[in-house]
């Protein structure tokens, strides 16, 4: 079975950095992306940060200049570095990784971790 497991989350100030990692645990052998979500109260979740198993990456126009997404398919483990941090970044962040076995691609989330930034 596979999990994934985000940390460092938490509460900063604006202007503020935070650096989120995720890891995966589990029979995973080919990771074709992984990600980074973002879901604030009462909002639907969205894309923040994506990264391919080739090390291209694409980012909302949001975060552009602020986060950045690095990651280690053989490691199974994703980052995401925040700087700059504002109050609407305030959100619970989700990682997720895509996976393809076979012919089949799965898409794996993990639990969730809150940041909050305050003004």
């Amino acid at each position: 079975q596979v999990r994934l497991v985000e940390s460092g989350g938490g509460l900063v100030q604006a202007g503020g950095s935070l650096r989120l990692s995720c890891a995966a645990s589990g029979s995973i052998f080919s990771i074709n992306a992984m990600a980074w979500h973002r879901q604030a109260p009462g909002k639907e979740r969205e894309l923040v940060a994506t990264i391919t198993s080739g090390g291209s990456t694409n980012y909302a126009d949001s975060v552009k200049g602020r986060f950045t997404i690095s990651g280690d398919s053989a490691k199974r483990t994703v980052y995401l570095q925040m700087n700059n941090l504002q109050p609407e970044d305030t959100a619970v962040y989700y990682c997720n990784f895509s996976v393809v076995v076979g012919t089949q691609l799965y898409i794996y989330w993990g639990q969730g971790t809150q940041v909050t930034v305050s003004s």
